[in-house]
């Protein structure tokens, strides 16, 4: 499974019930940093994450998981960027 478009449907969920990557961490009972690197795909989430993020969102895994799901009212740039906190500051340097 590619881990873009993993990340990008887990990021619109967030985006579309105005949830926080730190929302997520704390759901998760993860680091936001955590949380961070998996949806910018530097570290591969696990399936029992996957999981967990699926049942906090009310969302079937395969919405998470599903290539097609990104295109189906995903959030644009500036409405993930106005839900995860930092997002601003970190843009093109490191997170």
């Amino acid at each position: 499974m590619a881990q873009s478009h993993v990340a990008g449907n887990i990021r619109a969920e967030l985006a579309r019930r105005n949830k926080t990557q730190a929302d997520l961490a704390a759901q998760l009972g993860m680091q936001r940093q955590n949380i961070s690197q998996r949806l910018l795909g530097r570290v591969p989430f696990r399936l029992h994450e996957l999981q967990a993020i699926a049942d906090y969102l009310k969302v079937p895994l395969t919405t998470l998981i599903t290539e097609d799901s990104v295109g189906a009212g995903a959030a644009s740039g500036d409405e993930l960027r106005a839900h995860t906190p930092g997002a601003a500051q970190t843009q093109g340097g490191d997170a």
